[in-house]
């Protein structure tokens, strides 16, 4: 491998923080200001401009920048930058930053980070976005999605000066900086590095994988994880940190470190791929490890993948030399279980015998409580995963319930309620629409804006529930897709989450009706009454279908039950 690219501990780093003196300054300053609470991407980005992860970038970036980066992977002036780098505000904190020329930027606890002096604000085109930067609009896509589903209207650049990083109270001995790390690799003698860049726990074949690769490199290795935003579903940071903190020990002494990079990850695949390559290159290191399908988020929804397996490869070898970093690609590991050792799968024949353990696999094991075998992992790590993922038979769930009023929702709720207390020990919690409305969402209208609100409040209480052991039942009208699928996606993370809709037809919704509802909607007495005035979105989506015109409420409930059993959620 050609030594002419390394540059040992990267290049010149930009420091974006301000002293003591000027810090209190724009502190003071900022009371006069409009300013804007950074969402969990934001406050990310942030980190790695401010510490230089993110050098040469001296904020977020201004219209020429994004327009170039999107469409030839590159800032205004020409240097190689892959990745759009953008502050999105809605249309008020836009013009109220415009107007002051400068907009504070502070955590959820309302602590000043830093200071936006403004110098663009413009609307993007987030489709012609998603196409240029993913190579898709498909928000099954999370970086897609994100832009389609959860990006404000304008987005604003500029310049920033930092007045302090975003807080973390963990590992905070694993959260080092880009100029941290460079003092680390120097303090140790190091002038050759390969990171390794990981969303996932570290099973055998990454410790393999990593060691061959260190190897092939004539380097030290640096386990680089992300623990900013990742996709949807991954295990929780906090699991993956014990984790590392295993699997280190599993090398020889002073050969390798584990440090944690805030990164919000795009899931972007081959730009992806280079966008790693240089943030890695900031925090000192000479070599990258990129694998197969490197930052992909997988297959759409009909099974096509949106990226090749070596197309990450492929894209970061052509800019290798403008880097200045190299390179290190790796291929699937694979067990051999005559030889009771590691091998790429491009170095054992079609003839040989060979185990492999996929995450989805692990993941169905880890939920049915299946042995997981020692040659794939190492038993420090299994527990952790145990103790954090137990089987579905002890994890908690919600049972989320969607259809019109009227359709019946409440008492098959009811009659859920009952069967399942009667069942189980676990503790349940019934989150009826009705009672919602009255005790967590009584200040709340009736427009889309108020319905999304309410359902996303339903949606965090049962994610707590869930997140606990406990189930939840959740019996809202809930008639818009977008809220309940940030549900699903929110509270699958924590455990099981199972969308019942209740499909009884309008026409039998408007028979039933004892509170006479429908005719006051209908006489125009009622505004946006769902079903009549405001639309209701069937969901595509649906684990358990009921159409309750031949059934009884118990039947019905009987039918999410027998689904809960076919899961595993219920023994």
């Amino acid at each position: 491998m050609s030594t002419n690219l390394i540059q040992p501990h990267g290049g010149a780093l930009t420091n974006l923080l301000v002293d003591s003196v000027t810090a209190e300054e724009l502190k003071t300053t900022s009371r006069d200001l409009p300013s804007v609470t950074l969402q969990p991407r934001h406050l990310c980005d942030l980190e790695l401009l401010l510490n230089g992860g993110f050098s040469p970038l001296a904020g977020f970036m201004g219209q020429a920048d994004y327009e170039r980066v999107c469409a030839e992977m590159r800032l205004a002036n020409g240097t190689l930058w892959p990745m759009p780098i953008t502050l999105d505000v809605d249309e008020q904190t836009a013009a109220a930053a415009q107007e002051a020329g400068r907009i504070a930027l502070r955590d959820v606890e309302g602590v000043m980070l830093a200071m936006l002096t403004v110098s663009d604000a413009w609307q993007p085109d987030t489709t012609a976005e998603a196409q240029a930067v993913f190579g898709s609009t498909n928000p099954h896509h999370p970086g897609v999605g994100h832009l389609l589903h959860n990006t404000e209207s304008v987005y604003l650049g500029g310049t920033l000066q930092g007045i302090q990083l975003p807080v973390h109270h963990d590992f905070v001995d694993l959260r080092l900086t880009p100029a941290q790390l460079r003092a680390a690799f120097a303090a140790q003698g190091w002038s050759r590095v390969v990171a390794f860049q990981t969303r996932n726990p570290m099973h055998r074949a990454h410790v393999e994988l990593t060691q061959r690769a260190a190897k092939e490199a004539d380097a030290n290795l640096l386990i680089h994880p992300v623990v900013g935003m990742t996709k949807p579903g991954d295990v929780d940071h906090y699991t993956r940190g014990r984790v590392y903190q295993h699997v280190i020990a599993r090398y020889p002494s002073n050969t390798a470190i584990v440090a944690m990079l805030p990164l919000a990850m795009r899931m972007g695949g081959p730009r992806e791929a280079v966008w790693h390559a240089i943030i890695r290159k900031n925090h000192g290191v000479s070599h990258f490890i990129v694998g197969r399908d490197h930052a992909g988020p997988g297959a759409d929804a009909a099974g096509n993948p949106f990226y090749g397996p070596y197309d990450a490869q492929e894209m970061l070898a052509d800019f290798t030399e403008e880097l200045g970093v190299a390179m290190v690609p790796f291929k699937m590991m694979v067990y051999v279980p005559d030889t009771n050792s590691y091998h790429p799968v491009d170095e054992v024949s079609e003839t040989t015998t060979t185990l492999s353990i996929s995450g989805t696999e692990l993941r169905d094991r880890l939920a049915s409580g299946e042995d997981i075998p020692e040659w794939f992992s190492y038993p420090e790590v299994v527990a952790e995963l145990r103790r954090t993922h137990p089987q579905r038979s002890k994890q908690g769930f919600t049972v989320f319930f969607t259809g019109l009023s009227g359709s019946g929702k409440s008492t098959i709720a009811q009659a859920l309620l009952a069967k399942l207390l009667e069942q189980q020990p676990r503790p349940v919690t019934l989150l009826d629409g009705d009672v919602v409305r009255t005790n967590l969402s009584s200040e709340l209208g009736f427009s889309k804006e108020h319905r999304d609100i309410n359902i996303t409040r339903i949606g965090y209480v049962a994610s707590e529930i869930t997140k606990h052991g406990g189930i939840a039942i959740c019996a809202p009208i809930a008639p818009y897709a977008e809220p309940r699928r940030k549900n699903r996606e929110a509270i699958s993370g924590y455990g099981g989450y199972v969308l019942v809709h209740v499909s009884t037809p309008l026409e039998v919704c408007e028979q039933r009706d004892r509170k006479g509802l429908y005719a006051k909607a209908r006489a125009g007495i009622i505004k946006e009454f769902t079903g009549i005035s405001d639309p209701y979105e069937e969901p595509t989506d649906a684990d358990v279908v009921l159409p309750t015109v031949d059934q009884t409420p118990g039947e019905a409930a009987q039918t999410i039950i027998d689904y809960l059993v076919a899961q595993g959620y219920l023994q």
